[in-house]
C-alpha cells in the first residue's frame, strides 16, 4: 500500500526557505539606496546568482547568466506530486511580474528527492532564488496563467536533472490548505 504525504502549506518567509534559497522581496526591512539623481530607489542584491561548473566541461568559462520569461500556465487542485527537478550548476530565481498567489514545492535530498522532507510555501509579491542542486517543483501558477521572469545559468553541461516519484508514495496538494494559507495573506 502507497504512503500517503498530504502536504501543509505555509507562508513563504526568509528563515522558512533559507535552506533551499532566497526569498526576492522589498518589504519596510529592506533599505534602498538612492540612486538616479534621487529618483529611483534600489533595492541591491536581494539574491546571488549561482554558476557552478563554469570550467567542467569545455575549459573555456562559457557559463552565464541568461534571463527568461515562462508563462505558467495554472494547476488545478486538489493535485498529485509525481516528480521533482534540481539544477546542479546554477541557481535558478522566479520573479512574478503580478501579485497574484503561486506555490513553491521544495525538498532535500542528495541524490533523489526525499519526499518525507518536502515544504510546501505559497508566494505572493515575492520571487524566489533556488539554490544550485535544490530539488524543488516546476512553476505552481494558481487560477490564472501566471507570467515569471526567470534567471538562471546557460552554457554547457547539463544542468537539468529530474526525477519521479515511485507509486509506492502518493504526495497530495490540498485546495482547502492552500487557500486557508492565501486568505491568512490578505
Amino acid at each position: 500500500m502507497a504512503s500517503i504525504i498530504k502536504l501543509q502549506p505555509e507562508i513563504l518567509t526568509q528563515d522558512g526557505f533559507a535552506n533551499f534559497g532566497d526569498v526576492i522581496h522589498v518589504d519596510e526591512t529592506v533599505q534602498p539606496i538612492m540612486i538616479n539623481e534621487g529618483t529611483t530607489e534600489r533595492f541591491h542584491k536581494l539574491a546571488t546568482v549561482e554558476l557552478n561548473g563554469k570550467d567542467q566541461f569545455d575549459g573555456q568559462g562559457n557559463a552565464q547568466a541568461i534571463m527568461s520569461i515562462f508563462r505558467a500556465q495554472p494547476r488545478t487542485l486538489p493535485m498529485n506530486i509525481t516528480m521533482m527537478e534540481r539544477h546542479p550548476l546554477g541557481s535558478q530565481a522566479f520573479l512574478p511580474s503580478n501579485d497574484t498567489p503561486y506555490l513553491v514545492l521544495v525538498c532535500d535530498g542528495l541524490d533523489a528527492p526525499d519526499p518525507t522532507s518536502l515544504r510546501l510555501f505559497v508566494a505572493k509579491n515575492q520571487g524566489v532564488n533556488y539554490h544550485a542542486n535544490t530539488w524543488h517543483h516546476p512553476l505552481l501558477a494558481l487560477d490564472d496563467i501566471n507570467v515569471f521572469w526567470v534567471i538562471d545559468r546557460g552554457g554547457n553541461g547539463n544542468n537539468l536533472e529530474e526525477h519521479d516519484f515511485l507509486n509506492d508514495c502518493e504526495i497530495i496538494i490540498d485546495a482547502d490548505s492552500v487557500n486557508e494559507i492565501i486568505k491568512e495573506m490578505a
